[in-house]
């Protein structure tokens, strides 16, 4: 079974890692990420994930499998699974546009 994600289709098997440019901090309740420059005035955007995408955030370790994750959410939010499938796939498809994971 595939994951929607934008209108492609994920595949279940791919196993996401954080991108080694993209710093990432949690100050007090939010998760910051944070791409990675060589001078400061390059620094045009800072990211923020709500709870549910920084627990997706920490989830992603290079050995999980998309599939894997989407399964855990599934069963750890107190969202219907379909309406959880699909914010996990686009989520995903965000992370992979800003390059925080590849």
């Amino acid at each position: 079974m595939a994951g929607v994600e934008g209108g492609c289709v994920m595949d279940e098997k791919r196993v996401f890692r954080k991108n080694k440019d993209m710093v990432h901090r949690v100050i007090g309740a939010e998760t910051i990420l944070l791409p990675v420059y060589k001078r400061s005035e390059e620094i045009n955007c800072v990211y923020t994930l709500n709870p549910s995408a920084a627990w997706v955030w920490d989830m992603i370790d290079g050995k999980k499998t998309f599939g894997q994750i989407k399964r855990k959410a599934v069963g750890s939010f107190k969202t219907e699974g379909s309406e959880v499938e699909k914010k996990i796939g686009k989520l995903f498809g965000e992370l992979e546009q800003i390059a925080a994971i590849v």
